[in-house]
C-alpha cells in the first residue's frame, strides 16, 4: 500500500498498484487498511497519513460532498469514504468531517443514490457512527428498517453487484451494534 502510493503523483491509490493518479473509492479502502494496521500496532507514517487525506481534500466540494478523483460529481457513498476518513483520522470535529455530514444529512439515510447503495451502507454505518449516538441511532433504525424490507425470503439481499456482495454490505452496515471491534465501543 505505501509503495503503491508513493507512485502516485496524487497521494493516494487506484485500481493498479502502477497508477500515479487517485480516487475517492479505491483510495478509502487502502486508507482504513493502513488506520487498522497502525491500531493493531503496525508502524505507518504520518507522511502518507496525511497525504492521503490531502488527496480527500481535493475531492471535496463546496457543499461538503466527495467526488471521485476531483470535487466535480460528489454523491452520498464517496461522501461516506470521505467522512470516513477523517473521522478515522480523530479530526471529526473538523469542517471536513462536519460538512460531509450535513451533505450526508440532505441527502436522506439512503444517500440518495441508489446505484451504489449497499456500497454506501458500509461506510455510511460506519459515518453515522463517528458523527454522534443521536445521528447514528436514527440513521441505523431507517438503515434496518430499510434491510428488513428488502431482504429476501432465503435471507440474502439483492443489488448491483450480485447477491454475495450486497448481503456482506448489508450485515457489515448492522454489524456496528454489537461492537465487535474495539474502535467502536461507545
Amino acid at each position: 500500500i505505501l509503495n503503491a502510493q508513493k507512485r502516485s503523483r496524487a497521494g493516494a491509490w487506484r485500481y493498479s498498484p502502477e497508477s500515479t493518479d487517485g480516487d475517492t473509492t479505491v483510495s478509502g479502502a487502502n486508507l482504513v487498511a493502513l488506520f487498522a494496521a497502525r491500531n493493531a500496532g503496525i508502524g505507518v507514517p504520518q507522511p502518507s497519513i496525511d497525504k492521503a487525506l490531502e488527496f480527500f481534500k481535493l475531492c471535496q466540494s463546496a457543499d461538503g460532498g466527495f467526488g471521485y478523483t476531483s470535487s466535480g460529481g460528489p454523491n452520498g457513498p464517496r461522501t461516506a469514504i470521505g467522512g470516513l476518513m477523517f473521522a478515522l483520522a480523530k479530526k471529526k470535529q473538523g469542517n471536513r468531517f462536519k460538512a460531509a455530514m450535513i451533505f450526508l444529512d440532505s441527502k436522506g439515510s439512503d444517500g440518495g443514490y441508489s446505484h451504489y447503495y449497499h456500497y454506501f451502507l458500509y461506510y455510511a454505518s460506519q459515518t453515522y457512527f463517528h458523527a454522534s449516538p443521536k445521528l447514528w441511532a436514527e440513521w441505523n433504525a431507517n438503515n434496518i428498517k430499510r434491510l428488513k424490507e428488502t431482504q429476501q425470503e432465503d435471507g440474502r439481499w439483492d443489488g448491483n453487484f450480485g447477491g454475495t456482495f450486497a448481503t456482506a454490505s448489508s450485515l457489515l452496515s448492522m454489524a456496528l451494534n454489537y461492537r465487535y471491534l474495539p474502535i467502536y465501543e461507545r
